[in-house]
């Protein structure tokens, strides 16, 4: 068990510093203070391994499947509750009402770093003794207390249904379809925005212009995800990327014509034909996002004026 007068400390203020210059890849690297409380480890029963972390981009064969892949640090999955609706009062646990019906309080006692996601966490302690792991929204404090639920008030870290939320509330963690967990906005600095409700259905605008159409039944945090300043950091050096599992790229033009189409001939040349991949098909100017086809839950981005 662990003891809230122990663990509760005041986060600092955010801050920018730069590194000492003492090497050449710190010449003009900035970066930001963490604000993670570094008390105690992380909870093992709340970590696992996971196969994919250790393959190195093989399968069960051994065979390469995925390029640039391999060499990194080792990890644990963090067990993130997505769809806030795990934890309810004791004395509710065996009624047969939905999760959401019932609101439970939590009392954030660490924040911490995940290596799986560029977010930070926040560890949840509820009544009884239960831990968690959540999102960690901009601007939340060691201390604080969120609740999720029906009756949830709308501030920083609560989740409840979004056809509870006024219209132009700013969330993240949402879910697509009611109680499979939240997939969008959960990127450090991301948020989506309640613009219309229709119906059973509202229609949320993502920071990329996209438009959803999701359930009012469907869960989200109200706030912005944290770690916003991770858009600024910069990879100095060839062994961050290393440390990421990301191993080096060579070029097509630089290989043999048995090893790529746009390999061989004399001197610097690329055949003549468009940028293709080792197997010949088109990188660069082909579509991937088909807009015509998308389905009922997903809108095309509205034309600026």
């Amino acid at each position: 068990m662990i003891l809230l007068n122990e663990t509760i400390k005041h986060r600092k203020n955010i801050s920018i510093f730069l590194h000492s210059k003492n090497t050449w890849q710190k010449r003009s690297l900035s970066g930001k203070a963490s604000l993670t409380n570094t008390v105690g480890k992380s909870i093992k029963k709340l970590k696992q391994g996971k196969s994919s972390f250790d393959r190195g981009g093989r399968n069960n064969q051994g065979v390469i499947t995925v390029f640039h892949r391999g060499g990194r640090n080792k990890r644990n999955y963090r067990l993130i509750d997505f769809k806030r609706t795990l934890f309810r009062p004791e004395e509710n646990l065996l009624s047969k009402k939905s999760p959401t019906e019932f609101t439970s309080e939590g009392t954030v006692i660490k924040i911490e770093y995940d290596p799986n996601r560029t977010a930070e966490i926040a560890l949840v302690y509820y009544k009884g003794g239960l831990l968690s792991y959540i999102l960690a929204p901009k601007d939340l404090k060691i201390g604080d207390k969120v609740y999720s639920g029906n009756s949830a008030n709308i501030s920083k870290g609560n989740a409840c249904p979004i056809g509870n939320m006024p219209i132009g509330t700013l969330v993240h963690n949402i879910e697509l379809k009611p109680g499979r967990g939240g997939q969008l906005a959960r990127a450090a600095g991301t948020f989506a925005k309640i613009i219309k409700k229709e119906d059973a259905h509202a229609i949320i605008k993502l920071k990329s212009g996209k438009l959803y159409n999701v359930p009012l039944q469907s869960m989200a945090t109200v706030g912005i995800v944290s770690n916003e300043l991770n858009k600024n950091k910069k990879m100095t050096k060839a062994g961050n990327n290393r440390w990421k599992g990301r191993r080096p790229t060579v070029r097509g033009v630089a290989m043999n014509p048995v090893d790529h189409p746009h390999g061989g001939g004399e001197g610097r040349s690329k055949g003549g034909r468009h940028p293709v991949t080792p197997w010949g098909k088109l990188t660069k100017g082909k579509p991937t996002s088909f807009e015509k086809k998308t389905t009922n839950r997903k809108f095309k981005r509205k034309n600026k004026d």
